[in-house]
């Protein structure tokens, strides 16, 4: 598996494996942590890696070690990948429900972590999106494709909360194509929607811990760790 990820990435520069240059490397080491792969996993394709050239370089079919000088980047190895359940619910429970702003974010946090949604898909999803009887979402994914997601309970009760009670006071003069509104009724934008996160992260300590992937991620997590299929959680 590692060594078909170094290979896949070597063939998308167009080179062979033993072709690739130190900053390719360096490159690979960045590619690895964007595709959401844990520290131990990053790790282990490194030290494969390594390993490799360290043998074409004993086996004399290269002049020089391309990984000799590159160190793993340290950064990474702090961030939890998933927050504990409790932790999650900590955060769910942040926002102040007597509010409308509450009543969104509360709806925002449940359908981030229960559906695993990016930031990008939750923000431009539209109120005829939602299908709370049935308990399914569509959203639009990279490259406008759409797919169904399947809500869990609480979703539900929140989104049914948030449309009776909380959309409405934020819904302004101006027409809102947009599910999720910012306080003055219009889209709620990416850096918006993380600064509320951010806010609730604060009041409950975990602000350190969080980022949007870190969510979603511990939705998947918490999925298996309840014995979901990991084929299912792929999907």
């Amino acid at each position: 598996g590692d060594f078909a990820r170094l290979a896949a990435f070597a063939e998308g520069r167009g080179r062979d494996v033993l072709g690739l240059a130190q900053a390719d490397l360096a490159d690979f080491m960045v590619h690895l942590h964007q595709a959401g792969l844990s520290a131990r996993s990053v790790a282990r394709a490194v030290h494969s890696a390594r390993g490799l050239y360290r043998f074409a370089l004993r086996e004399g079919m290269l002049a020089e070690d391309p990984m000799e000088n590159l160190r793993a980047p340290r950064a990474y190895k702090a961030l939890p990948r998933a927050l504990s359940m409790a932790q999650v619910e900590s955060l769910l429970e942040a926002p102040d429900v007597s509010t409308p702003l509450g009543v969104r974010d509360r709806a925002i946090l449940e359908v981030l972590y229960a559906a695993g949604l990016r930031v990008s898909e939750l923000t431009s999803l539209r109120p005829q999106d939602v299908d709370v009887d049935l308990g399914v979402l569509t959203c639009t994914g990279k490259g406008g494709k759409e797919r169904l997601v399947p809500l869990g309970q609480q979703a539900r009760q929140w989104l049914t909360r948030y449309a009776a009670e909380g959309r409405a006071p934020l819904v302004q003069l101006r027409p809102a194509p947009y599910l999720f509104l910012n306080r003055r009724g219009g889209r709620l934008s990416r850096v918006g929607l993380w600064g509320f996160v951010r806010r609730h992260a604060v009041t409950v300590g975990l602000l350190r811990l969080l980022t949007p992937h870190v969510l979603r991620h511990s939705f998947a997590t918490h999925l298996l760790e309840r014995g979901a299929d990991l084929r299912a959680v792929q999907a």
